[in-house]
């Protein structure tokens, strides 16, 4: 599976950007899909992943209210919905995903990532 990242730019604060990752291959439908984020001088942390079928999520408690991830599985894409930027959002974010049976915020759990896009929020 390769994972294609896009969406990104500068945004000021308060504002909104909407992040895609566009998946290959047919097993996209069965994997958990999520997003992780890494500022600069910072690791690598855990934004907010789906279900292979979208029926459950998990957020990042930094993002809970603020952002929101979706996935259309016949487009094999996966969403990141963001709402209300913060400057403390600025980061290269990561999409990732894999044939895990529970949705994971550790970085280990999943298998495929793409190669990141980079949201920087203005204050």
């Amino acid at each position: 599976v390769q994972l294609q990242a896009s969406g990104g730019g500068l945004v000021q604060a308060r504002g909104s950007l909407r992040l895609s990752c566009a998946a290959s291959g047919r097993a996209f439908s069965t994997y958990v899909m999520s997003w992780f984020r890494q500022a600069p001088g910072k690791e690598r942390e855990f934004v907010a992943a789906i279900s292979w079928r979208g029926v459950s999520t998990r957020y990042a408690d930094s993002v809970k209210g603020r952002f929101t991830i979706s996935r259309d599985n016949a487009k094999n894409t996966v969403y990141l919905q963001m709402n209300s930027l913060k400057p403390e959002d600025t980061a290269v974010y990561y999409c990732a995903g894999g044939a895990t049976a529970a949705i994971g915020m550790n970085a280990g759990t999943y298998d495929y990532w793409g190669q990141g896009t980079l949201v920087t929020v203005s204050s």
